[in-house]
């Protein structure tokens, strides 16, 4: 992988509303199919959660944290993939409730709403505030059309604001297009 300090985010859609946008920044840090990555070191994964107010400037973050990341990061993935036709994803939520459960996470209650919010701070305590984002996503209703994009070499997330949730690809432009070509293709040579 080639390391990158930013993958450009998709210029004709609108991020995930709320704090969702920042599960959707978080997964879209690496780019499968041009082999670009985002937190290609413990610094950059600091840089990242401290963008997204997640984490505070001074925290250390270390190789295990780079790596924890990257997990979550794919569990995300995997998850948003089953909100796109795919498999249920019971290892990625396996992953998402060991880190939950790692910091531990608490109801918080402000001015008549409540978040789920980690109960310690730091590198895991950013990870975890990323899961309770998807918990109250998934309470909310907003959850199942934050998708990962169906393009095998893709798995780019996208906010799927179509009338009747039906999107699939990230861009039918160019994922779409290309899938639909393949498959063409497939059919023809057959």
């Amino acid at each position: 992988m080639e390391p990158v300090d930013a993958i450009p985010y998709l210029l004709d859609r609108e991020p995930a509303p709320g704090r969702l946008e920042l599960v959707q920044r978080f997964v879209n840090t690496v780019d499968h199919e041009h082999g670009r990555e985002v937190l290609w070191s413990p610094a950059r994964l600091r840089d990242l959660l401290v963008e997204l107010g997640l984490l505070d400037r001074g925290v250390r973050v270390g190789p295990g944290d780079l790596r924890r990341a990257l997990e979550v990061r794919e569990a995300l993935r995997e998850l948003a993939l089953a909100n796109n036709g795919g498999a249920h994803a019971r290892r990625a939520a396996a992953t998402l409730e060991r880190t939950s459960a790692d910091v531990g996470l608490v109801v918080r209650f402000d001015g008549g709403a409540s978040t789920l919010e980690p109960a310690r701070r730091g590198v895991r305590g950013a990870l975890a505030e990323l899961v309770g984002i998807v918990h109250t996503a998934i309470a909310d209703g907003t959850w199942p059309r934050l998708k990962a994009c169906r393009r095998d070499v893709c798995g780019w997330l996208f906010y799927d604001r179509s009338r009747n949730s039906s999107a699939r690809w990230c861009q039918m432009a160019v994922c779409g297009n290309r899938t639909k070509t393949r498959a063409y293709r497939a059919r023809r040579s057959s």
